[in-house]
């Protein structure tokens, strides 16, 4: 089944399961743009939210090291960021950074 997604069209399996990400997913090509999109606004400047500062790669790592980066965003109960859950494409591309040892470049 094919569902639009913005611009793109995403193909999820009948049981609603994305397809695995088979591309090399890196910080500069991927995480920045979503961090940058969605979470710096909070988690940014000299005082970020929570003590979280996500404008870097450094910290962005730091954070899904620590499991809190992918434990907030795919939390349903008290999402990040907090109007809601980030798209399942989106957190999709996350995880698979993260699974994939953060690469940067």
């Amino acid at each position: 089944m094919s569902l639009p997604f913005g611009c793109t069209t995403a193909i999820i399996d009948d049981d609603g399961a994305l397809p695995p990400i088979t591309r090399r997913v890196t910080y500069q090509a991927d995480v920045k743009q979503i961090m940058t999109n969605n979470c710096i606004t909070c988690h940014g400047g000299p005082a970020p939210d929570a003590g979280l500062d996500l404008t870097t790669y450094e910290h962005t790592k730091a954070s899904g090291q620590t499991g809190q980066l992918s434990g907030r965003m795919n939390n349903i109960n008290n999402p990040m960021p907090q109007n809601g859950l980030l798209s399942p494409e989106t957190r999709q591309l996350v995880d698979k950074w993260i699974a994939d040892g953060y690469p940067e470049n």
